[in-house]
């Protein structure tokens, strides 16, 4: 069966759609506790279109936030050792109990980088505007899966069948000494919601044979000196080589068993990824790509080249620090009225239109993932402005908060199956998130996962009422 490459033009079969229906698993982003109703999104009846070279960029990119993360992990080492300016440690270490930084100063981690990266791409009229960086994504099995269901009704994906799958195998083996890993998918409560994506994606890799995987709570994690272990769902015990965290390290203390699995991770007993340096999930990591103190010193790290790329790519940020500065000093980047700001408190005179700002917290904090705790400024009444302004500067140092540059998302005209299998146009605005998966000779990109909410929404986020999809390349793409 030929997908229609236009839906809008010329509506697919009922066929298809029932085609669709039955492929996608329907409880991809819900929990085991959820009814299964059917997809909680809307299902659009081909991936996205993109331009070539739209890919093209979107594939180089791997590399380059891969050198951004290792550099960055290499300024925080520097700057605790002294040899880097202070601030940086400082910055991103705000907030983080002293056990998280020790964690980060490990010289066992010291070297490591998430195994996968996705980055929020917002598609703007001038390109893409990579909005934030996850290093602990959602949507892997998700995109997996939704790519088999188009292949079913002859729609091709970018990364290809078993791109996603592939990728994180390839990722898994680079981490493993042993030539056919035990991977130990560990998912917490608090992540119940991609538990059964992550088992589509663990079930998929089992059958491919490049890997065997185990999808687990904490709890079934069980600890030796010599090796950690994991209860399958048949009772068996199997040795974990790569331990895959899928929780977040400000809910550590929620996680049983966390303590044991970081032991063994120190000590070697195991390869964990992502690994356990906070500095790297923080958000604040783009206000310190375009600090002009420290221009030179990723210039030098990263080539002149990359450094450029990255800081078009990443919207100017800053720290919200609510400390004075002296007259004499002016917050780089920022200006009112043609004034260079002085003190946070001149933003409260900016017009509502004049307001292109989003302030969110910067990592360690269960607001600082999904939307959650994500503010646009020009959004606001002006009181409602400078209670979220002061709100956000109070929470300094315990949770820092960061000042983006709001890029508004370009309108694309695109369709999706209602509940009755009728196809509906919709007008909405797209945000792009690449899977790169790194291994010892590149950095991979998987598939892309494409979000479409409608046009009247600020936040772009996997909702209801935005459609959910795939990539293709189409000449006459975005």
């Amino acid at each position: 069966m030929t997908l229609c490459i236009d839906p809008l033009v010329s509506p697919p079969p009922e066929s298809q759609w029932q085609a669709l229906c039955q492929a996608l698993p329907s409880d991809l982003f819900r929990s085991g506790n959820e009814a299964n109703s059917g997809p909680a999104w809307r299902i659009s009846p081909a991936p996205f279109p993109l331009a070539p070279r739209t890919v093209a960029t979107i594939t180089a990119l791997g590399g380059d936030l891969a050198a951004f993360l290792r550099v960055l992990g290499g300024l925080y080492t520097r700057s605790v050792r002294g040899t880097a300016p202070g601030f940086i440690a400082e910055y991103l270490d705000a907030g983080k109990p002293e056990s998280i930084i020790k964690l980060a100063r490990q010289n066992r981690f010291k070297s490591d980088i998430p195994g996968v990266i996705r980055p929020d791409l917002i598609l703007t009229e001038g390109g893409f505007i990579a909005s934030e960086i996850d290093s602990v994504p959602g949507g892997m099995g998700f995109v997996g899966a939704m790519t088999h269901a188009y292949s079913g009704v002859g729609a091709d994906s970018i990364g290809g069948l078993n791109g996603m799958i592939e990728g994180f195998a390839q990722m898994l083996l680079t981490l493993s000494e042993p030539a056919h890993p035990h991977v130990a998918i560990v998912v917490s409560a608090e992540s119940q919601d991609y538990r059964n994506e992550l088992t589509w994606l663990a079930e998929q890799l089992n059958a491919s044979q490049l890997a065997s995987a185990t999808v687990c709570s904490p709890q079934d994690i069980i600890f030796t000196e010599e090796a950690l272990f994991v209860r399958s769902v048949d009772g068996r015990e199997a040795k974990i080589d790569v331990l895959y965290r899928n929780f977040e390290l400000f809910d550590l203390q929620n996680v049983p068993k966390s303590e044991l699995m970081l032991y063994a991770a120190r000590h070697q007993r195991v390869k964990m990824t992502p690994p356990p340096r906070a500095p790297l999930e923080e958000k604040m990591s783009f206000a310190l790509l375009h600090h002009p103190r420290l221009a030179k010193l990723w210039s030098k790290e990263l080539g002149e080249e990359v450094f450029r790329r990255l800081r078009a790519l990443f919207p100017q940020t800053w720290v919200l620090d609510p400390r004075p500065l002296p007259p004499q000093a002016a917050i780089s980047g920022l200006e009112v009225a043609g004034e260079p700001v002085n003190d946070w408190q001149q933003l409260l005179e900016l017009g509502k239109k004049e307001r292109d700002y989003v302030v969110k917290p910067s990592g360690f904090s269960e607001l600082a993932w999904g939307s959650r705790g994500v503010t646009i400024a020009n959004d606001l009444t002006k009181e409602a402005w400078a209670a979220t302004l002061h709100t956000a500067l109070a929470a300094y140092p315990h949770t820092p908060h960061i000042l983006q540059r709001f890029h508004k998302g370009r309108r694309v005209k695109t369709s999706y199956f209602d509940a009755n299998g009728v196809l509906t146009p919709l007008e909405g605005r797209v945000r792009l998130c690449p899977y790169y998966f790194v291994t010892a000779e590149e950095t991979k990109l998987g598939g892309i996962l494409a979000t479409i909410a409608p046009a009247d929404k600020r936040l772009i986020h996997g909702m209801s009422d935005a459609i959910m999809t795939t990539c293709r390349i189409d000449e006459n793409g975005y």
